[in-house]
């Protein structure tokens, strides 16, 4: 085989799924149809769970050094060190973070082509083979594996992804469904300073009677809800981006100079019937697209790669439970349908129409409930989301406290390498006893934790709770991470870096 893994996609997702499977020392090949990676970023920041994720595998720093290098919106780039934000719902900025019972509230603020720089230089670091300017035309799978043809050659790896996007090629040649709702909005994105918007209505988000706004620094975006655009793709001129935005505010507006970049977006909004098709998978926006609003769709991508990454790795070594790779759209469908849901909620509630300006005003005043407001910042940080494994235990399925150890590190410095973790927190020798047998693929740390947690927990690699003393250790371990006498294959490298 040319791999164990083609990624097709080499975006975030792709390469943050490359990484995940690259601890392991899985063998993977990325195909990106672009000759090289796009210099213009759609997102800008990285949710509290994704940047928990990212403390997980150790790449704050890099993520933090990729700021400082290259500051957003004319050196305005804020990270959670310089302050919690407040968030937005439908451009209502009340939204509060810090209230956040997360290790990293707020949002670390880093333009999507950063995450990507980070992300690219981890996975070749740890083997990743990425081929750019190649365009898959075909894809055949059998009970071996999949056969892909691009550039005129083709290509086999025992599993495929499709990470390439909305208009995933993978996901229509491997037959899966995307059903939902066609698009009810234009949206036009521009890198530009706008002094006209700067002085009036001024920074930040605005419900124009003719459309929605958000002025930044070096970026505009607007919003008309008269329907899609006629042609999508057709490229963005000066003379349509300042007609926007003069219909939306209700004068003329001057857009000066030529912007570094435009763009339309829509408020299309579908999802995958399923995130597998035998030896082919699906992630981030090849699974579920929907509009931007509340920078979610990065974070869900990032979160879908996390979660698919150690469980097809397992699966690709020969040492997965059954129906461990099932799993992954168990869990990850119903978070992407929850996005989707409140996606749709916003267009509705941003509209401009004034029959629906009395809904507006009323949510705006809920939202400044407490309750209402916390509600809305765990589901835009995704610090609310539990996989449902069962059981009756509290912590099962949610994500793994941000617990000091007495060691003196953190609990989240324990998985830079991509491993299930046992955390023996009580000094319990049966405990240690019952593991031995995974320790080709877990690590068992014994130590005091400051805070209220006491028991073990048995901690998944992509952070999350998968036991946490409620029922019988063995049957958790055999169900996560399969039998203790199942050898893995050999892999190609050593994770450990």
């Amino acid at each position: 085989m040319d791999a164990d893994v083609i990624v097709v996609g080499a975006g975030p997702v792709g390469l943050m799924l490359t990484a995940e499977l690259g601890l392991h020392g899985v063998r993977v090949l990325v195909l990106d149809s672009l000759p090289a990676p796009s210099p213009h970023s759609r997102a800008f920041g990285l949710n509290a769970r994704s940047t928990e994720t990212m403390e997980l595998r150790g790449l704050l720093p890099r993520l933090e050094a990729e700021v400082a290098r290259v500051p957003m919106f004319g050196g305005v780039s804020p990270t959670f060190r310089a302050g919690v934000p407040r968030a937005h719902f439908a451009g209502i900025r009340t939204i509060r973070l810090d209230t956040l019972e997360a290790g990293r509230p707020g949002m670390f603020s880093i333009a999507q082509t950063g995450v990507e720089a980070v992300l690219g230089a981890r996975a070749a670091e740890l083997g990743a083979v990425v081929r750019r300017g190649v365009t898959v035309t075909g894809l055949d799978q059998d009970g071996e594996g999949v056969t892909v043809s691009a550039a005129g050659e083709s290509l086999r790896a025992a599993y495929v992804v499709g990470c390439d996007g909305g208009r995933s090629t993978v996901r229509k040649l491997a037959g899966f469904a995307f059903p939902g709702s066609p698009p009810t909005i234009t949206g036009r994105l521009a890198e530009v300073a706008v002094p006209d918007l700067h002085a009036d209505p001024g920074m930040g988000w605005h419900r124009c009677p003719g459309g929605m706004l958000q002025v930044l620094p070096g970026r505009v975006l607007a919003v008309e809800f008269d329907g899609p655009p006629a042609d999508r793709d057709e490229p963005v001129t000066v003379a349509e981006m300042s007609s926007c935005l003069s219909r939306i505010v209700g004068r003329p507006i001057t857009i000066p100079g030529e912007p570094g970049w435009m763009t339309r977006f829509t408020d299309n909004t579908r999802l995958a019937d399923d995130y597998r098709r035998g030896r082919v998978l699906l992630a981030g926006d090849a699974a579920h697209v929907h509009s931007p609003f509340g920078g979610q769709g990065l974070n869900l991508g990032l979160q879908d790669a996390a979660n698919l990454g150690w469980k097809l790795a397992a699966t690709v070594c020969g040492r997965a439970p059954y129906g461990l790779l099932d799993t992954y759209a168990a869990e990850r469908r119903p978070v992407a349908g929850r996005v989707l849901h409140n996606t749709r909620a916003q267009v509705r509630l941003m509209n401009p129409d004034p029959v629906a300006t009395p809904l507006y005003e009323l949510f705006a005043s809920l939202m400044e409930l407490e309750q209402v407001n916390r509600y809305l910042a765990e589901m835009l940080s995704a610090v609310d989301v539990r996989y449902d494994l069962g059981g009756d235990d509290g912590m099962a399925g949610r994500f793994v406290p941000d617990l000091t150890l007495d060691t003196g590190a953190g609990v989240r410095d324990l998985f830079a390498c991509g491993r299930a973790v046992l955390l023996d927190l009580t000094d319990d020798a049966a405990v240690r006893r019952t593991a031995a047998g995974w320790a080709d693929r877990l690590d068992v740390v014994t130590a005091r934790p400051e805070g209220a947690v006491t028991g073990p927990l048995l901690v998944r690699p992509d952070g999350y709770v998968a036991w946490a003393g409620t029922g019988e250790l063995r049957h958790a371990l055999e169900r996560w991470l399969g039998d203790a006498d199942r050898l893995a294959r050999p892999v190609a490298h050593s994770a450990r870096r």
